[in-house]
């Protein structure tokens, strides 16, 4: 049991979504490994830098990826990686390589890293939400003043 003088003292400090102050930051994915890319943007979104950071919560920042055209890859992966997809129906199995999805939707390539990297329940998906990636260079979010990360 302890003293009366130290009981109250000792607080665990639990942030609260609605009062976290939300920043934006911009990653340029351009000639950077996607996994280098995928762990910044993760723990941006998940807000792991911060002094507030609680686990049940989400206390993370806006996140734009540009350039993910650009992204590199090591070794020979850009032809031997492939994603593939099941809908779950006769002959729903589709599977594409690494360059065939880079040529098709490169936006797709950082999404999916990034996704992986953070909580697969509605914490994840409430993260998962304030990540946005461009393809080339421009993005609609000047308004917004980010900093680059």
């Amino acid at each position: 049991m302890l003293p009366d003088s130290l009981k109250y003292q000792m607080k665990t400090f639990s942030a609260k979504a609605s009062e976290v102050q939300r920043d934006w930051w911009i990653i340029d994915a351009a000639d950077q490994h996607l996994g280098h890319v995928a762990v910044k943007a993760a723990n941006l979104l998940r807000g792991k830098g911060k002094a507030i950071f609680t686990p049940h919560v989400d206390t993370g920042d806006f996140v734009v990826v540009i350039n993910a055209e650009k992204v590199r890859i090591g070794g020979k992966k850009d032809v031997q990686k492939t994603y593939m997809s099941f809908s779950g129906y006769v002959g729903g199995h589709k599977s594409e390589t690494f360059a065939a999805r880079r040529e098709r939707h490169p936006e797709l390539l950082v999404e999916r890293a990034v996704r992986g990297m953070i909580p697969h329940n509605r914490l994840g998906s409430s993260v998962y939400r304030k990540l946005k990636v461009y393809s080339g260079s421009e993005h609609p979010h000047a308004a917004q003043n980010p900093k680059t990360a």
